[in-house]
């Protein structure tokens, strides 16, 4: 059974502001949220992105330690790695962009290496359609790809985005881009003309308020858990969705109600990120503590109700 799972993305430092406090700089990137989300499970996954030459080696290490491939991850000498600076303000729901670097992202030619060329699950990273596209062209048959993008592509790249988007199986956005890619505010008609595009799933974040899966007809709605502390929501979408295909890529299985499995799963990764600034949470997760946090998720949606 092939349970090889290759992520695209970046691996980045970021400096975080929050109302709880701020960091200096620190381990980021949505390829290394991914990868540590997903691998809590019994995957095969390989990261591929771009870091400069002052890329911590204790940050290669603990991916590493973690059973991460990083042979698709390129080390330019000389060059610096990707940075981002924000500022989340009192709803932790709107942000501010203080810095962004992109060094090595400039120059960034993603290589998937062979040994992953025949993956067969795929995770195209919030990054450029271009790059995107770069990777999928370099694969033999995946069974599932899922894409992350964001407001600047859309913005910027409508139609190099458009043309992955046809390729994928499902595209993974928050609320504000569906309806950017859509142009209509109901998030079940952004879903429809989505899917129209070529996705056969459709998942929309709705950050501390859960997340959405469509798929047809059909619609898995997913709560947010309500925390008692919520310290930095950076990387929350990437390791909703490192532990959405790692739980697919574990099962094998590709029906809408493993996605509902897999929705539950990825929230659950969220819920923990959140937790702690930057990658903390999901450097010490263990799986017990995961599906303790997962049952406490059944626990919220579970009711019996009698009609007479």
């Amino acid at each position: 059974m092939n349970t090889k799972l290759l992520a695209l993305g970046t691996m980045a430092f970021d400096a975080i502001e929050t109302p709880f406090g701020k960091t200096g700089k620190i381990l980021g990137g949505c390829a290394t949220y991914i990868g540590l989300a997903a691998s809590q499970f019994k995957v095969d996954c390989g990261l591929v992105s771009v870091v400069g030459e002052d890329f911590d080696e204790a940050y290669i290490s603990l991916l590493k330690s973690k059973g991460l491939d990083l042979t698709g991850v390129e080390i330019i000498k000389g060059e610096k790695t990707f940075f981002w600076s924000g500022k989340y303000h009192n709803d932790l729901n709107t942000r501010t962009t203080l810095d962004t670097q992109l060094n090595v992202l400039t120059k960034f030619k993603p290589i998937v290496p062979e040994h992953y060329k025949d993956a067969s699950m795929i995770l195209l990273g919030n990054l450029d359609p271009n790059l995107q596209l770069s990777v999928l062209e370099q694969l033999k048959q995946p069974k599932l790809v899922v894409m992350d993008t964001m407001n600047f592509w859309i913005e910027g790249y409508r139609g190099k985005l458009d043309e992955v988007i046809a390729k994928v199986d499902i595209l993974s956005i928050n609320d504000e881009e569906a309806r950017q890619i859509s142009g209509t505010h109901s998030l079940v008609e952004a879903a429809k003309i989505i899917q129209n595009m070529g996705p056969n799933y459709v998942i929309i974040k709705k950050g501390e308020h859960g997340a959405l899966l469509f798929h047809g007809t059909q619609i898995f709605c997913v709560p947010g858990l309500p925390l008692e502390e919520v310290f930095d929501p950076t990387g929350a979408g990437d390791s909703f969705i490192g532990g959405f295909i790692g739980f697919l890529t574990q099962n094998q299985t590709y029906s809408f109600e493993a996605m509902k499995s897999a929705m539950v799963v990825g929230s659950a990764m969220a819920s923990f990120t959140v937790q702690q600034f930057g990658t903390k949470a999901l450097e010490s997760l263990t799986v017990k503590q995961l599906y303790q946090r997962i049952e406490a998720f059944k626990a919220l949606t579970e009711f019996e109700i009698e009609i007479t």
